[in-house]
């Protein structure tokens, strides 16, 4: 296969990287392709002519969103179209990497794919923008709670300040699936591969909230989990300027219904994780 990969220097664009490694790669960072510049994505797009472009780059920092709404919309929402009309432009199958942010957290159950999306932060309503910018038989992996060996995330987060403060603090009332980069990336490969269309949540199996996760990261790195202490979302300080959703629990299902492998328990693979994070060699 011929894949393009846009955010190719992030956590998730790191993994796609090596999961695609025996394919014709062309692997763009936001240095090689601002997205939000649609000459530059059309030029990248038409001189390389790939069968699929995996779309990973995005404006994640969901608090810096809310108080910059025409950046993150100028990224995570006109970036994709530009990404779409290129994408037409060479007959390319398009994958875009989506978010639990598009649901309001309100729903007692996991989010079905088929869930009507009501975002609540400008990150969430970004992000639904651009799958709304994509054509009838592209594919949408909405993920969630995003790990991996490469850039930052909740792992090192709490592993650093775990090695600078004796207790830590984290909400219980947030629940959600982590996604480990290292194992979403191999089955993204295989939508693309096989030609999956629709829309797939795509997450790591086992619902939890950050204060038990936070819990087993300790109790993986060998250290007191009894160390991390219940906090309400509405007791942080300061106050996060984006709203999360009280529940990020995304239902496989499109992947259950398809007989499409699920990924691990989220407790294996993180094991994996904090075991790789302290010994990279």
């Amino acid at each position: 296969m011929r894949v393009l990969i846009t955010g190719a220097g992030g956590q998730v664009g790191h993994a796609l990287v090596d999961a695609f490694g025996r394919d014709e790669l062309i692997a763009c960072d936001h240095h090689a392709l601002d997205v939000a510049d649609r000459a530059a994505v059309l030029a990248a797009v038409t001189s390389t002519r790939p069968d699929t472009v995996v779309h990973t780059a995005a404006w994640t920092a969901v608090d810096a969103c809310e108080s910059d709404p025409d950046r993150a919309f100028a990224v995570n929402a006109l970036g994709t179209r530009h990404v779409a009309e290129a994408a037409r432009r060479v007959g390319a199958h398009v994958v875009y990497l989506s978010t639990d942010y598009v649901f309001d957290g309100t729903k007692a159950t996991p989010y079905l794919e088929w869930d009507a999306p009501n975002p609540q932060s400008v990150y969430g309503a970004s992000k639904l923008a651009g799958e709304r910018e994509l054509d009838p038989g592209s594919t949408i992996v909405r993920i969630a709670w995003v790990c991996g060996r490469h850039g930052s995330n909740m792992v090192k987060t709490i592993l650093g300040l775990a090695a600078k403060h004796e207790t830590l603090r984290f909400v219980d009332d947030q629940r959600g699936n982590p996604t480990f980069a290292e194992d979403l990336a191999p089955l993204v490969r295989r939508l693309v591969a096989e030609r999956y269309t629709g829309t797939f949540h795509v997450t790591n199996q086992g619902a939890t909230t950050w204060f038990d996760f936070a819990r087993d990261v300790l109790r993986a790195a060998g250290s007191d989990p009894g160390r991390v202490l219940p906090i309400a979302t509405h007791e942080l300080e300061p106050a996060r300027p984006a709203p999360r959703p009280a529940n990020s629990v995304l239902d496989n299902a499109a992947l259950r219904l398809e007989g499409l492998p699920l990924l691990p328990d989220h407790h294996e693979s993180l094991a994996r994780l904090v075991h790789e994070l302290a010994d990279p060699t």
